[in-house]
């Protein structure tokens, strides 16, 4: 695969149909739900990486994000990366992923979320049927094939990864969350942990003509000269920002994407999409970052 930023097409959902399924199927078990682009971002990253069994994989800023529990359940090995604390899971994934800790401190022992579970619960025979309904998926549901490492640390300093450790490295609409100042350092830390010719997938925030916040979500958006300068992108890499405008125009009319919006969004007016209401602000792009053999 060639270098390149790739602002995200609708295409991309009936391209990658039986994936897209995989991921809505996947995400309902788990009881999760989608940022408004990011089934497009993550159905772009998946696509690109291909087969991923045996692989080591780092997903930078997963919180609990779907994309680290659909590689393990396709035979990876998650290092899942995030400043905000997972120490106490919820059981829903410890029951369905061979989940551990980096370090001890990462994640709580699975007794001890249980007991915090029981004492949140109401009445003992509520607390029953609460959690025979957690523990039995254990007795009579296979785990992934593949595991997932909790590392609740800064992306801007991964100390316990050694250096070109990981063969891969995928990034949902995270990075975009550190400021432009700082980003550069973050994605130098990220190719420090990476094989040579190993590939770093990220998506971000696009921007026209210049980089600029995006308040509610606290993403920053960039343009194509400062993704290939925080990148360090050869002036060869191909880009398709020249079809801003008209990528932009078919994301604001997917009804896919307009009218499966995630619930939380119709809870608040203080989101990327304020009370429910389709109106997209800005529009995702993917970089596909390879790493020299020589960096």
């Amino acid at each position: 695969m060639q270098e390149r930023i790739e602002i995200l097409s609708v295409d991309l959902l009936e391209k990658h149909r039986p994936l897209v399924k995989a991921l809505k199927k996947l995400a309902r078990s788990l009881d999760l739900e989608f940022g408004w682009h990011y089934l497009l971002d993550l159905t772009w990253i998946l696509s690109q990486l291909g087969n991923v069994t045996g692989m080591r994989i780092l997903d930078a800023g997963a919180g609990t994000g779907l994309i680290q529990w659909h590689l393990a359940s396709q035979g990876a090995n998650v290092i899942s990366v995030d400043r905000t604390s997972r120490t106490h899971l919820p059981l829903r994934f410890r029951r369905r992923f061979r989940v551990r800790g980096l370090r001890p401190t990462d994640l709580a022992p699975y007794s001890q979320v249980l007991r915090q579970n029981l004492k949140r619960q109401g009445s003992p025979a509520g607390k029953l049927i609460s959690q025979a309904k957690e523990l039995s998926p254990l007795l009579d549901q296979r785990r992934s094939p593949g595991r997932i490492w909790i590392y609740n640390q800064d992306l801007s300093s991964l100390p316990e990864i050694n250096d070109q450790s990981v063969d891969a490295i995928v990034a949902v609409s995270a990075l975009e969350h550190n400021h432009p100042d700082e980003l550069g350092s973050v994605i130098g830390e990220l190719l420090r942990v990476l094989k040579p010719g190993g590939a770093l997938l990220a998506t971000l925030g696009a921007a026209r003509e210049q980089d600029w916040l995006h308040a509610p979500s606290q993403g920053w958006c960039y343009t194509d000269h400062s993704l290939r300068r925080l990148f360090a992108l050869p002036a060869e890499a191909p880009s398709n920002y020249a079809r801003f405008d008209e990528l932009f125009a078919a994301l604001k009319s997917c009804a896919e994407l307009r009218d499966h919006l995630a619930r939380f969004y119709f809870r608040s007016g203080d989101n990327g999409m304020p009370w429910g209401a389709w109106d997209p602000s800005y529009q995702p792009v993917g970089v596909y970052k390879i790493k020299g053999m020589t960096s």
